[in-house]
């Protein structure tokens, strides 16, 4: 019988080799919430659960967190999930519109923005993603997750974030980290290394114990876009990232 715990997962494609290692390596016994990122982190701060997986950006703010495992959702070349589409080029967009699913992605953008493309865009939140079926001359999206799947192809200009910020810093990208509750005991920030390095072993059969069994792109993605592993070189990526600070604030379209 594993450790009774409490878990907040992200509700997509690149978390199913860590819950899979959770439902089935056996060190732990977890009730598993699946949200988007931005819901996670509600989950934690609310005390719903004592482990979750967070958007990096928030874990400055989190004053009743410790970053655990040597896992993370990370990318080493283009992440394929967190892209900014849009039928003008980037250096002449003048809105950008922001998927809120994940606050690192957001300020990620605002990172770039300044760093890399030398914009000063209007940020406003994309409550909807219909806006995207009408786009206007300098308008672009920042849209997260499995949805960029399915827009592939249908703008003009598409922009892989990770693959940005490495051409821009020379250094991988670290988009959600592993946090437990402080107190929270070491057996079970073993357990949960344990059942995360079980799971990303067998990341072939967490895709066919899946929703995502029949997708092609699954593997390749899992293996290929995703870099699970929160080595050194991402730890130094965080701590330039989080040096950066939160800069974008986005607005509710004024109509």
């Amino acid at each position: 019988m594993g450790l009774n715990v409490k878990i907040a997962a992200i509700s997509y494609l690149n978390t199913i080799p860590f819950v899979y290692g959770i439902r089935h390596e056996g060190s732990l016994c977890a009730d598993i919430l699946f949200a988007p990122p931005s819901e996670n982190v509600r989950h934690f701060i609310e005390g719903k659960v004592d482990l979750a997986l967070v958007p990096a950006a928030v874990v400055p703010t989190l004053k009743d967190a410790q970053v655990i495992t040597d896992y993370c959702i990370g990318a080493v070349g283009p992440v394929r999930t967190v892209l900014i589409v849009s039928n003008t080029p980037i250096e002449k967009v003048e809105r950008i519109w922001l998927d809120g699913h994940s606050r690192t992605s957001v300020q990620l953008s605002g990172y770039l923005a300044k760093h890399r493309w030398k914009i000063a865009p209007q940020w406003l939140a994309m409550e909807d993603y219909s806006v995207m079926e009408s786009p206007q001359t300098g308008d672009a999206y920042l849209i997260i997750g499995d949805k960029c799947f399915d827009y592939e192809g249908r703008f003009a200009y598409t922009y892989d974030l990770a693959e940005e910020w490495i051409a821009q810093t020379r250094l991988p990208f670290v988009f959600a980290v592993w946090v437990a509750r402080k107190g929270l005991s070491y057996d079970v920030h073993d357990a949960l290394e344990r059942t995360l390095t079980f799971g990303v072993e067998h990341t072939y059969e967490a895709i066919l114990d899946s929703e995502y069994r029949d997708k092609d792109y699954a593997y390749s993605y899992l293996t290929t876009n995703i870099d699970y592993l929160f080595d050194s070189q991402k730890h130094k990526a965080l701590k330039k990232f989080w040096d950066f600070g939160l800069k974008v604030e986005p607005k509710v379209n004024p109509g």
